[in-house]
C-alpha cells in the first residue's frame, strides 16, 4: 500500500511510491524528492550497467542539502523485500547488509528514501574480495580545473603504458575520476598497490602540481591523487549519481577527448541537464567493460612488482 500523498514513479516493471514527494530536497534550484527520483529513472538505462550487481553506500539527506547528511551502509528493516541485499563482512569482525543495485526501482526507491547520491564499491557482491575497476580521484585543493584536466589526461597516458584503458568522468563536486576497467583476476591488495603506483608516477611527472600526501596540510595548493578507493569496503561515487550541492549537479562520464576542452568543469552537468546529454550522444562510458586488463602485467609493467 502507498503511503498517504504518495506520487509514484515508473521504473522497469514496477510503479514505485515516493512518499512526501513535493519536499524540497534543492533549495536554490527548487527541486523535490520527485525531481531525485525521476531522474534516477530517467538514467538509469545509462547508470545500471556500471552499478549493478555492485554494493552501495547510500548518502541521505532527510532534510534536504540544507541539512545534515549521513552514509548509510546497514540496509533498514523497513525496505521492501525486493531490495536486493548482500552481507559484508567487516575487517573487524560481523556482518552488515548493504543495498546491492539490482534494477531501476531500486535507484528510485533509494531517492524515495532521501538518497540523494548513491556511492559503489569497486567489486561486485558475487566477488567482494576482487574489484573490476580501478578508480584515480583527482581531488583540487582549490578550484584550477585546467590543471585537473592536465593531470587527468597523464594518469590516462599512465595507464596506457601500464596496458590500461581509461576512462574519466566529472565527480559533480570538485575533481574527476580516471577509471580502468579490470579483469576479475586480482584481490584488493594487488589493486590497491597498483594504483599507488600509479598515482606515485603520476605524482614525479609533477610533483609541484600533484600529491599523494593524505594529510591535508601538507599538500598545500597542488591536486591530490586519491588513490584510497581502491580499498576492500571503500566506495566511489556511482556515475551518473547526483551530488548534494547546489544546482543538483551530476557525476557524468566523459568522453576523453572532452578532457582538451576548456569549459568543461566539475559540475557541468545537472539534473536539468544531463537528460539532454545522454539524448544526444548516450553514454560515453557503453561497453567499458569490454576493454578490461588484469592488474598483475600492468604492476609489473610500472616496475611494482604483481604476479
Amino acid at each position: 500500500m502507498s503511503p498517504p500523498g504518495a506520487r509514484a514513479v515508473r521504473a522497469g516493471r514496477r510503479s514505485v511510491p515516493i512518499s512526501n514527494a513535493d519536499r524540497v530536497l534543492f533549495p536554490d534550484a527548487g527541486l523535490t524528492k520527485l525531481d531525485l527520483a525521476r531522474h534516477y529513472a530517467r538514467v538509469a538505462p545509462a547508470m545500471l550497467p556500471h552499478v549493478r550487481g555492485r554494493p552501495l553506500a547510500l548518502h541521505s539527506f532527510p532534510g534536504g542539502i540544507a541539512g545534515d547528511g549521513f552514509f548509510l551502509k546497514d540496509a533498514p528493516r523497513h525496505f521492501p523485500r525486493w531490495i536486493a541485499t548482500v552481507a559484508v563482512p567487516k575487517r573487524e569482525g560481523g556482518t552488515i547488509r548493504h543495498v546491492v543495485a539490482r534494477d531501476a526501482a531500486t535507484l528510485v526507491y533509494l531517492a524515495g528514501q532521501n538518497v540523494i547520491t548513491p556511492h559503489a564499491w569497486t567489486s561486485r557482491a558475487d566477488r567482494l574480495e576482487v574489484p573490476d575497476r580501478l578508480v584515480i580521484d583527482l581531488d583540487p585543493t582549490v578550484q584550477r580545473f585546467a590543471e585537473v584536466r592536465a593531470a587527468a589526461r597523464a594518469v590516462g597516458d599512465l595507464m596506457r603504458d601500464a596496458g590500461l584503458a581509461p576512462f574519466a568522468m566529472t565527480t559533480g563536486s570538485r575533481g574527476l575520476h580516471v577509471v580502468a576497467p579490470l579483469r576479475r583476476s586480482a584481490r584488493f591488495d594487488e589493486v590497491h598497490a597498483l594504483a599507488r603506483a600509479l598515482g606515485e608516477a603520476a605524482v614525479a611527472l609533477d610533483p609541484a602540481r600533484l600529491t599523494t600526501a593524505f594529510r591535508r596540510a601538507e599538500r598545500g595548493e597542488r591536486i591530490y591523487v586519491d588513490v584510497g578507493r581502491n580499498r576492500y569496503g571503500q566506495h566511489a561515487v556511482a556515475p551518473y549519481a547526483v551530488r548534494p550541492l547546489p544546482g543538483a549537479p551530476v557525476a557524468t562520464p566523459l568522453r576523453w577527448e572532452e578532457l582538451d576542452d576548456p569549459a568543461l568543469g566539475p559540475r557541468s552537468w545537472t539534473i536539468a541537464t544531463i537528460g539532454a546529454r545522454l539524448d544526444e550522444g548516450g553514454d560515453p562510458w557503453r561497453g567499458s567493460g569490454r576493454h578490461a586488463r588484469a592488474a598483475g602485467p600492468a604492476l609489473r609493467r610500472l616496475g611494482a612488482g604483481g604476479r
